[in-house]
Order: structure tokens, then sequence, then C-alpha cells
């Protein structure tokens, strides 16, 4: 009786069990993956994406401050006579040669006077000479005169050449000088500095005015030793002024050295001369320092753990792969990707936070 009662439960056991097996094969989940009273795990909907190659602008950000080209001193070549006129003010534009300050020319003009004089009479003197010159020369020819005398006639007439050369070359020097009371622009400009007054005395080489040449201005930043081998000559350049202007620019040069004590090297930026950048103002710029073709993902389709970054790779069983990639330039909500990735794989566009390695999804497309 005991034996009939077991054989009958062994059945039922196994009964149960047939049962259970059928029931997991028509699921489509195994036994040993399904583990007793779990639920299966449903398909996450996600949406993927190809990243494509686009062309990325890498720019390098600097800071530095607003220069003049080049500032010229204005300052007179005479020095020791009043100031009669000052016809500019600061923030006036120039031409190269227009009149900037005049000095008082009186004693000047009286020494051109003088000189004039002087070379009349060198002019007078050598033609008495010459002309005693010829006659000792055709009495010399007769045995009238000694050659003693004619060599002291010819003397005579060198002596009064030089003598005019040098009347002729003081004429200049006066002459010159009393252009120099006219104090002109070298260079078409602005002015930016005015120190001198009318009825002051000024001695040369003192600086009257100061002129901006050409009216150029230039943007002068530090860049980090690091990366001052990207920077070239004839790069753009984006600079924003504090007060929100933008000015396009190009590096004109890059400085030979670095300095020292912060290990940062100048660039020199010409930037336009449109009056919104001013000498001494602080600016923040922008160097393009190369354009590539790179392949470029949306920020959100890239997961950050344990200081790495991955992406899911969408498989063609509709599984997802965890895979580690290296990043790089990140602009406008997308960043590049530039190893871990094949051109042509596509991945998971957003969620990526709530995927595992492996898990099953459903894709949907963009909405």
């Amino acid at each position: 009786m005991q034996v009939k009662t077991l054989t009958s439960a062994v059945a039922v056991t196994a009964a149960m069990s047939l049962t259970v097996l059928l029931a997991l094969a028509g699921s489509g989940v195994s036994a040993a993956a399904q583990p007793a009273g779990t639920k299966p795990v449903a398909a996450q909907a996600v949406m993927a994406l190809t990243p494509q190659r686009v062309d990325l602008t890498r720019r390098l950000l600097a800071t530095g401050s607003i220069y003049a080209w080049q500032e010229i001193i204005i300052a007179p070549e005479v020095g020791g006579y009043q100031v009669a006129a000052v016809n500019v003010e600061i923030g006036d534009r120039v031409k190269r040669g227009q009149e900037l300050a005049r000095l008082s020319s009186q004693l000047l003009e009286s020494q051109v006077d003088i000189a004039r004089a002087s070379v009349r009479q060198a002019e007078a003197s050598l033609t008495n000479v010459k002309a005693a010159l010829a006659r000792g020369e055709a009495m010399a020819t007769t045995g009238a005169l000694s050659m003693a005398d004619l060599d002291t006639l010819r003397a005579n007439a060198i002596s009064a050449e030089a003598n005019l050369a040098t009347a002729q070359a003081n004429l200049q020097s006066a002459e010159l000088r009393l252009r120099f009371t006219h104090v002109r622009a070298s260079d078409d400009g602005i002015i930016t500095a005015r120190i001198v007054n009318v009825g002051q005395v000024v001695q040369a080489g003192t600086e009257m005015m100061r002129l901006l040449r050409q009216g150029r201005v230039e943007w002068r930043a530090e860049v980090p030793e690091a990366d001052m081998r990207t920077v070239r000559a004839g790069q753009r350049v984006q600079v924003t002024t504090v007060e929100g202007s933008q000015l396009q620019g190009r590096v004109r040069s890059v400085a030979p050295t670095v300095q020292s004590s912060n290990r940062t090297g100048l660039i020199y930026v010409d930037i336009p001369s449109d009056g919104s950048a001013r000498p001494g103002m602080f600016a923040r710029g922008e160097i393009e320092v190369s354009r590539d073709k790179v392949l470029m993902a949306p920020l959100a389709s890239v997961l950050v753990a344990d200081g790495y970054s991955y992406v899911f790779v969408v498989r063609s069983d509709s599984t997802v792969e965890r895979r580690r990639v290296q990043t790089g330039t990140t602009q406008g909500g997308q960043v590049e990707l530039t190893q871990g990735l094949v051109d042509g794989e596509s991945i998971v566009a957003s969620g990526v936070a709530f995927l595992t390695d492996g898990q099953r999804v459903n894709l949907r497309s963009a909405p």
C-alpha cells in the first residue's frame, strides 16, 4: 500500500515539472535563465542613431588686452622755441604730413636771411677770385707772373669755392630748422594724447602728443606654453570685448619666447579699428586652431561612470553592448568620439543611465 502511494506521488511531481518546462519553452525563456518566483524583464524602448562625421572647428580660449599696434610720440626736432599754435585735439584723425603744431619762427627766419646773405657774399668773393686767377694765368704765359703767385691765386680760388659750399650748407641747415617749426604727422592715425599747450617753450625731443599709427589696434593674449605649438600666423580669431562687441581678427605673429614667470607666451592678433576696441580694454578670444572631420554624438548618448565614458552600441539581435569610448571636444550639445566606435555603428541616443550590458531593447523612431 505504501509502495503504491509513493509511486503515485512521484508520477504527480514528474507531471508538474513537465508542465513548467513546457510553459517556459512556450514563453521563450529557459529554465536556467528564469529563476523561480521572478517575472520576465521587459525590453526597454530606446531610440538609436548612427553618429556621422562632421566638420569640427577646434578653438583655443584665451584672454588678453587691447593695445595700440604702434603709438608714435610726436616731438619737435628743434628746441628752445615757444609753441605758437596747436592744431589738433585728442581723438582727431590726421593725415601724413598734416601740421599738428607750430613753433615760433621769427628767430629762425632771421637766421635764414643771414645765411642767404652769406651765400651771396661767398658767391661774389668766388667770382672775384676766379677773375684774378684768369688774369694770373694769362700773365704767367708771358712770364710776367711767377709760378708762386699763380699757385697763390689757385689756392684762393679753392678756398673761395669752399667758403661758398659752407655758406650754402649753412643756408640749407637754417631752412631745415625753419621747416622743423612746423610739427607734422609722420603717418596717418588718431591723436591719443596731447601734452603741449600754446605758449609753452619746448625742447628738442620733448613729447607733445601721441599718435595711434593708422588707427590700428591689436589684441595680445597669453597662451599656455603647451598650446603655443597649435597657434600659427593667419589663423582666425573671434575677439569679444567687455561691452559684448565681437570682432573678427587674424593672428599676426606668435612670440618666439615664453615668460618664465607664468609659463605663457604672447600672441598678437590684428583686429578691426572700428572704435569698439580701445587700447587698454580687456577682451577674451577664441582662436581657430584646426578644422577636422570627426565623429560626433549627442551628450545624452554618453554615460560617464568610474571616470570613463561609455556608449551603448545596438547589436543586430536587439541587445545593447556597453562599450568604452574616448571623447574629445564638446560643442553645441555634441561630443566628439575619438576612439571606441566604428563608422556606421548605431548607439542608443538617450536614457543610457537605465541600460545594462546585454539588455534587450525595442527600437523606436525619432519623434
